[in-house]
């Protein structure tokens, strides 16, 4: 990882609508005094007959939620945060929490920390905003990642200025990886200082074969609590992720449900008998290792320990006779208080009986999943920079402390404001490159558009696919990029995107990818379109466009954590490219083209037979996927649409 990379380029800013629709005071974070508008608190108490018919339809068995609607109940409760804790405030339009003094902050050239992720997990990671702990946090929807355009005016606000840098920390969910890894490349290219770690500690992996990796559970709150204290410190950025990166290494956690939880809008997640409790499941609910009969807490905690420290489960943590080690007992969301002491009680002998020294132990609510009741245990070995780290005060408000630090007394708070950061106008672009003459723009003009097109009439046929291992939706993703990006490119006499330049072409095309696909599929495709437009610049010969396709691949790669042959829509682009590689020298373009599209085509029908390694169907029974990869076939699709109109 390149720890402090600087480039003088930067994409078009993307910013989100602002949602809000109360009045609420703003700050001018520049400004050299603070003007504050009047706010309007108060609250239409009678719903409209629409509003009650959208709150009932919600509130099926097991999924009451009391709130406004679905669309805003993330906006109303980071909003309702704020209100609640003045070390905080809103990024204005986004869905961003960061500290009150960040001003201050990033003047004292200390590394900001900064993580994101789904809501739904209160109180992380809003919750760990303030001094020793996170600079900021950007919220995403319930259970999703948030999009690079949230992301990345977040990195702007506590980096820009900031000859410390920022840590970006991101959840091994392959959805984080690929949205941040995006952020992360377009602000490398504007010249932030800026580090990137991916957290996965879980331990409910039991096979060797390779997965889509360890996910970030509790572990992810605790690495992030020592990465904010070693920055408050005045630790540099290369030492803060060395030690974070170890200390990912020396912790592990098993999870435990006896009830499901439910989205807002949605029913449970998934279902347990009255006798039964899931081991090892995730924050959303994906499925554990083993479901088994209810048990006692003091068996249930053995069970969860000794599979955290069995040497037989690949992603155990190594702990012998004597380690220190601290432990932390998460309630999932809806698990009472007397039986979190019990676990407390129980986990604590346990460890002792096994020769182990707890040196320090938590309970709280770190990272709950809505409502589910249930709980986690982390284990983590301790060393002396570790224990500091922990032991380091913050004033964030739900990270949890037996006692206050020495000498710390009661707050004395500004009054709540919503801040307000204007954003520099970028001082280089990405737009230019290499010009074509007209006959080769209107040939793109017509591949652009007939991708489209063909995307647009298979979007029934990928949902359908989609089924299996997914939320049936990747017909709908590509199509919604599909059709914003026909919008854009108008009629051929007076095109609406550059076609007489291919690499901001495509640029353009990212872009589009990245603000109207969503989801891990847009990240995915508009990381394929960014990292290929830089190889189109001074060139636009067939071999720029081979090695265009070689540089995407390798970011998808990268952030997408999938190889070739894990069932992903890079199984069918890595056996186009391979082709290419070996036959543009020995054959004409169209040729090699062609041979590239039917290898393509060929891959991605075999995918029906593989076993997925990555992403979100290799969570499921393999006995299920017998239809091929609907990423892959989508790819197979535009490829073959491409050659159609070459």
């Amino acid at each position: 990882m390149d720890n402090a990379s600087y480039h003088n380029v930067q994409d078009p800013d993307s910013k989100a609508p602002t949602s809000n629709s109360r009045k609420a005071p703003v700050v001018n974070v520049n400004a050299s005094k603070l003007d504050v508008n009047p706010i309007t608190n108060s609250l239409t108490h009678q719903a409209s007959t629409s509003a009650n018919k959208e709150l009932c339809s919600m509130s099926g068995q097991g999924s009451k939620k009391l709130i406004n609607s679905v669309e805003r109940c993330v906006d109303d409760m980071l909003e309702g945060y704020v209100a609640l804790n003045p070390g905080v405030r809103l990024l204005q339009g986004h869905r961003i929490v960061i500290r009150a003094d960040v001003e201050d902050y990033v003047k004292s050239g200390k590394v900001a920390v900064l993580c994101g992720g789904g809501s739904g997990h209160e109180p992380a990671q809003s919750g760990y905003v303030g001094r020793g702990y996170l600079t900021a946090f950007v919220a995403g929807a319930v259970f999703a990642s948030p999009p690079p355009q949230e992301i990345l005016p977040a990195i702007r606000a506590v980096a820009k200025r900031n000859k410390g840098g920022c840590l970006l920390s991101v959840a091994n969910y392959t959805g984080d990886r690929l949205n941040f890894g995006l952020a992360y490349e377009k602000a490398r290219q504007e010249g932030i200082k800026i580090a990137m770690i991916v957290v996965g500690e879980d331990c409910a992996v039991t096979t060797n074969d390779r997965t889509a990796g360890r996910r970030g559970l509790v572990g992810y709150a605790v690495t992030n609590k020592i990465a904010g204290a070693l920055a408050e410190m005045g630790r540099s950025l290369e030492d803060i992720v060395e030690i974070t990166t170890a200390a990912t290494k020396q912790m592990g956690t098993i999870g435990l449900s006896w009830s499901a939880c439910s989205a807002p809008g949605s029913g449970p997640t998934f279902s347990l008998g009255d006798d039964e409790m899931e081991l090892g499941l995730g924050a959303h609910g994906e499925a554990g290792v083993k479901r088994m009969k209810m048990t006692s807490a003091r068996e249930a905690v053995k069970i969860m320990i000794d599979h955290i420290t069995n040497p037989d489960n690949p992603t155990y943590l190594k702990v012998t006779k004597g380690d220190h080690v601290a432990i932390f007992i998460n309630n999932l969301g809806a698990t009472t208080v007397m039986e979190m002491n019990i676990v407390v009680g129980e986990a604590i002998s346990y460890l002792e009986s096994m020769g182990m020294h707890v040196a320090r132990a938590y309970s709280s609510r770190f990272i709950t999943s809505m409502e589910m009741a249930g709980i986690s245990i982390t284990l983590l070995r301790l060393d002396k920079t570790l224990t500091q780290a922990l032991d380091y005060p913050t004033d964030s408000p739900h990270w949890p402390r037996p006692l206050l630090p020495h000498g710390v007394t009661d707050r004395q708070t500004p009054p709540r404001l919503v801040l307000h950061y204007i954003e520099d106008t970028p001082s280089a672009t990405l737009e230019g490159g290499a010009k074509v003459e007209s006959d080769y723009a209107g040939k793109l003009f017509e591949v652009i558009a007939h991708v489209s097109k063909k995307l647009i009439e298979n979007e029934a046929r990928l949902n359908q696919l989609d089924t299996e291992g997914g939320d049936g939706d990747t017909g709908s993703t590509l199509a919604r990029g599909a059709r914003a990006i026909l919008k854009q490119l108008g009629n051929k006499d007076n095109p609406g995107l550059p076609v007489d330049k291919p690499s901001s072409l495509v640029q353009a095309l990212a872009t589009t990818a990245e603000n109207q696909m969503g989801g891990a599929s847009g990240a995915l495709h508009s990381l394929l379109l960014t990292s290929s437009s830089s190889c189109l610049k001074d060139s636009v010969t067939v071999t720029a466009w081979r090695d265009a396709l070689s540089h995407g691949i390798d970011a998808v790669r990268r952030y997408g954590g999938a190889e070739p042959g894990d069932r992903t829509m890079l199984d069918p682009l890595c056996a186009a490219r391979d082709v290419l590689l070996s036959r543009l020298s020995e054959t004409t373009p169209i040729q090699a083209f062609t041979e590239a599209v039917q290898a393509a085509q060929k891959t991605a029908e075999a995918t029906a037979t593989m076993r997925a390694y990555a992403g979100r169907a290799s969570y499921v029974n393999p006995d299920r996927l017998t239809q091929p990869d609907p990423g892959a076939t989508g790819v197979a699709i535009w490829l073959r649409a491409i050659l159609e109109r070459l």
